[in-house]
């Protein structure tokens, strides 16, 4: 019988230095996984070490996620055949969930390697606890167009679904676009929508607010270049 290592999917906090949100499972874990498959080499050597002072950073092997190419499938393969257990990492949250990593666990499953999911933060799912908005039927659609008039008619149809569907509807924007994003959605959808903002969620100056479009037109924040998570329910 092939011997052949575990997959462990290792969340990152969503929020800088926020290890309190990680749980005793993650590190307990992560003392004996050497071999990592990672979004960034420099930010994952930081916060292993961060996660246990005493680990010396030259006994591990790193495999960055090229940004255009993806990962050395074959590297990544040789290492379970082996017999190694493999940590994924992505820059913060859970890997595959907005973030690169989902073919990595898709070659696993292959493999029929076994996949630990570690408990950790995510920032649609903890967004969408306190918005109080519909937690049980929910769409993440990732990011939007970024032209025009591309990202108003996505806005519009994504509050129409939301209407016909009684559906929460979640995406994400690149931070320095949070303020282009909130005007877009105050000048295309219908005032008695729902909008939430959650920006920052976890770090100690978290914002989670939901209001009506109308009501947040009478009192339009300056949203910081920070991470957000945007959801709509009409």
């Amino acid at each position: 019988m092939q011997i052949k290592g575990k997959l462990f999917l290792i969340p990152v906090p969503i929020a800088d230095g926020a290890l309190s949100t990680l749980s005793v499972q993650l590190k307990e874990s992560l003392l004996h996984v050497r071999y990592f498959v990672v979004e960034n080499i420099r930010t994952a050597r930081r916060f292993l070490k961060a996660i246990e002072p005493n680990t010396v950073i030259d006994d591990l092997s790193f495999l960055e996620i090229d940004k255009h190419k993806g990962a050395d499938i074959k590297l990544f393969e040789k290492w379970l055949k082996q017999g190694l257990d493999v940590g994924l990492m992505s820059e913060a949250g859970c890997p595959g969930i907005a973030d690169p990593g989902a073919d990595i666990v898709r070659r696993a499953q292959q493999l029929d390697v076994e996949i630990i999911p570690l408990v950790g933060p995510n920032s649609m799912i903890l967004a969408l606890m306190a918005s109080g908005l519909n937690g049980q039927s929910f769409c993440f659609v990732g990011y939007l167009p970024v032209k025009e008039p591309a990202r108003s008619q996505k806005i519009k149809l994504l509050e129409v679904l939301s209407k016909n569907e009684n559906q929460t509807q979640l995406f994400i924007e690149t931070p320095y676009r949070n303020n282009q994003m909130l005007d877009e959605l105050l000048k295309t959808c219908n005032e008695n929508t729902n909008l939430c903002i959650a920006q920052n969620i976890t770090a100690p100056n978290q914002f989670i607010k939901t209001k009506t479009i109308e009501q947040w037109k009478k009192q339009k924040p300056v949203l910081e270049k920070q991470p957000a998570v945007f959801l709509l329910l009409a």
